[in-house]
């Protein structure tokens, strides 16, 4: 039985490597998140049961009773969708990073990620500074695009960087439970405004790169895992965005490497 949530592994990857190990196991989901995609994320793993906590004290034990007889079970509050619980595989979700020498660069890559998406129909989550949002909300109204609209509409999501690391930082450290509860209105929100029949969610962020200038690189690794987690659940694309003179020469080379090495691609400009 696995929450989503969990403290160090999302439960969604933990189903995964449970059924890597022993392709028997026989898995159910009790969670209070009630997206589809979630629901469907959770049965692509090969978990036959998905029951949400609100209707756990009736339906628990009937599910753990259909799944031991190898059937499929999803709480009744969830009947209104269909889900399969083939293992299919998913399309990649992207987790990049621009490592920049100034903010033109930045703000460019950031602007012709976000601008895609929203031209799309999807929905782009923007966590900066107060600054680059200002002026990443130029650019994308020089390209055409109507922000206020899309924000109006819940498609395009600014958050203040300082601020939204305060919601789950505790004692410099990214505490995962907490970072798993707001990733995930924060995600399910955005996909719900999202519109188009193949939209996504992008996110463009400088949560661990502030802590990196903050002197904190463990915090800001941990939470490049945290995230990826959470971005592979939801199916997020991503693209962080670091300052090269974070980065002091042979010092700094381990954590220049291992924040690489937690991205599907890098670039630097």
């Amino acid at each position: 039985m696995l929450d989503i949530g969990l403290p160090k592994l999302n439960g969604i990857e933990a189903a995964r490597r449970i059924r890597q190990l022993s392709p028997s196991s026989r898995i159910i989901f009790l969670s209070l998140y009630n997206s589809p995609d979630v629901v469907q994320g959770a049965l692509s793993t090969g978990a036959l049961g998905y029951v949400h906590k609100t209707d756990a004290q009736s339906e628990l034990l009937p599910a753990v009773d259909a799944v031991l007889r190898g059937r499929q079970f999803v709480s009744s509050s969830l009947k209104d969708c269909e889900f399969t619980d083939t293992s299919g595989e998913k399309t990649p979700h992207r987790h990049e990073v621009q490592f920049y020498s100034d903010d033109a660069v930045l703000l460019d890559s950031f602007s012709r990620f976000i601008a895609v998406a929203l031209k799309a129909g999807s929905a782009a989550i923007v966590v900066a500074t107060e600054s680059h949002r200002e002026t990443l909300a130029l650019k994308l109204k020089a390209q055409g695009l109507d922000v206020d609209a899309a924000t109006q509409q819940g498609r395009y999501i600014q958050l203040d960087v300082g601020k939204t690391l305060s919601t789950f930082m505790v004692n410099d450290m990214p505490d995962a439970a907490r970072f798993f509860e707001v990733a995930g209105g924060l995600f399910e929100a955005a996909a719900k405004a999202a519109k188009g029949e193949h939209s996504r969610v992008v996110a463009c962020g400088e949560c661990s790169p502030l802590l990196c200038v903050q002197g904190k690189p463990d915090a800001a690794i941990r939470l490049e895992q945290l995230w990826d987690e959470a971005a592979t659940t939801f199916e997020v694309d991503t693209l962080c965005g670091y300052a090269l003179s974070s980065f002091h020469g042979e010092e700094d080379k381990h954590v220049f490497l291992s924040i690489c090495a937690e991205h599907s691609a890098v670039y630097s400009q």
